[in-house]
């Protein structure tokens, strides 16, 4: 039985890295989506400041910063993209919990059998 234990103990120590690595990703993400939005509507500001600019000095200043945010931007839609939920990850935590719930129901039948 002491193998079974540990088989359990180890599947369940995987369940738990998956979950939190899951977790993990998830607020990267909504940082990262936060992050986007705020860039884009500093974007549309400096969009309308352009419309409005009088010296060419201010005129400059302002398309550097816009691409400095259009680069920003890339980056953070590369991070998001390549941090997005993971179906092969969720499709391993998936069969990890099909056989922690199996181990489990194997776990009560030997328990029930050898009690009843």
């Amino acid at each position: 039985m002491a193998d079974g234990d540990d088989a359990f103990e180890r599947i369940l120590g995987d369940l738990e890295v998956s979950f939190l690595n899951l977790k993990e990703r998830y607020q990267q993400i909504k940082q990262d989506q936060a992050q986007q939005s705020a860039l884009q509507q500093r974007l549309e500001a400096i969009e309308a400041e352009l419309q409005t600019a009088q010296s060419q000095l201010q005129i400059t200043d302002l398309k550097k910063e816009a691409q400095q945010i259009l680069r920003q931007l890339e980056a953070l839609t590369v991070n998001l993209e390549s941090r997005l939920i993971n179906w092969e990850s969720l499709r391993e935590v998936f069969w990890q919990a099909v056989r922690f719930a199996g181990l489990g129901m194997v776990v009560g039948w030997v328990l029930r059998s050898c009690v009843g």
